[in-house]
């Protein structure tokens, strides 16, 4: 688009970038809506049949986009938590509200301890560092997809002198593990998978008997699309959404051949509005500190203008995203499943 070069160059302000944002999602609204509820189910009856033949997880095409902890220490709270924080009334600490939805999610997992965890994409450690102090008996293993991710959280752990957390590094096509578990959690790696029925099968072979999976995953409140090559512009699919999935709000629910949902909770679009203008914020607050550490990573200053107003442009966009319509378009969805007697 004719647009795209003013945006690498930081040259367009953010209320311009922000309609554009608010074009694009009215946009999606229109093509991804049908008038006939027929047609409607009979399209997501037909998304969840092709998902079922997919690997699941879409392997990366090219290399993508990874930028160092310090980075995300700059942005994010004090957890590091990269996913929707809860923002309880009169809450206005990004701090706070990480922290406050570390324990619900640990409320409505119902984690307890001396109890097996295992969490399925752990990002920067924020739950599983979280889950291994307030659980000190706990036995806590981490999947996670980078060896940077892997060596903080350890690094991290031995700071804190938490001795009960394994971390590995591991593809979740080939992930499998001897262990049986009483809980699986996954908080918003969900969005990035494809087959959620040789998933769910998967999950359910780690539980034991009376185990239990909670999912925290981002959705709409009807619609479900994928993020196709093509649907998005060019620095959303390259940078962010390359291979993911918009799932509906119940649609996890129909993947139950080996799990059954237990219970169910719609967390309002608000709370990861809000998270998403914190972080931007936080970015705004440390522009000189992150345009050295981007300079120093990448040697043309150009591309480190442009990770610069793609990061931005990335927490803006999800900032719209969630706050549409009030938070009642798209949203963030918890889960409980167990498994079938």
């Amino acid at each position: 688009m004719w647009y795209d070069r003013l945006i690498a160059q930081n040259r367009l302000p953010d209320f311009i970038l922000r309609i554009g944002i608010r074009k694009l999602l009215k946009q999606r609204l229109e093509d991804e809506t049908l008038g006939d509820a027929e047609a409607q189910q009979h399209r997501l009856n037909k998304l969840m049949a092709k998902l079922k033949t997919e690997p699941i997880a879409i392997p990366a095409t090219e290399k993508e986009q990874v930028l160092p902890v310090t980075f995300y220490q700059y942005c994010l709270g004090k957890h590091l938590k990269d996913s929707c924080s809860y923002w309880n009334a009169g809450v206005s600490s990004i701090d706070v509200a990480e922290q406050d939805m570390l324990e619900l999610t640990c409320r409505r997992a119902d984690l307890k301890d001396r109890q097996y965890i295992l969490e399925l994409g752990c990002g920067w450690g924020s739950l599983t560092l979280f889950m291994a102090q307030k659980y000190p008996d706990s036995h806590i293993t981490a999947v996670c997809g980078s060896a940077v991710q892997k060596t903080f959280i350890e690094e991290v752990a031995k700071e804190r002198n938490l001795a009960n957390i394994r971390v590995i590094i591991e593809d979740i096509n080939v992930f499998n593990s001897s262990t049986r578990f009483d809980r699986v959690l996954s908080v918003e790696l969900f969005g990035q998978l494809r087959n959620y029925e040789l998933l769910m099968g998967k999950i359910s072979s780690f539980l034991k008997a009376e185990g239990r999976l909670f999912v925290q995953l981002f959705s709409h409140e009807k619609l479900a699309y994928k993020f196709e090559p093509g649907d998005e512009p060019e620095w959303l699919k390259k940078y962010f959404f390359s291979r993911g999935l918009m799932p509906s709000n119940a649609m996890l629910l129909y993947f139950n051949e080996s799990l059954l949902a237990e219970k169910h909770w719609v967390v309002n679009g608000t709370n990861y509005a809000k998270t998403a203008e914190a972080w931007l914020k936080n970015m705004d607050g440390h522009q000189q500190e992150i345009m050295l550490l981007l300079k120093e990573r990448y040697a043309d200053e150009e591309e480190a203008l442009k990770c610069w107003v793609y990061q931005r442009l990335f927490y803006m966009s999800c900032a719209e995203l969630f706050g549409y319509n009030e938070g009642n378009e798209w949203m963030v969805c918890h889960y409980l499943f167990k498994k079938k007697s």
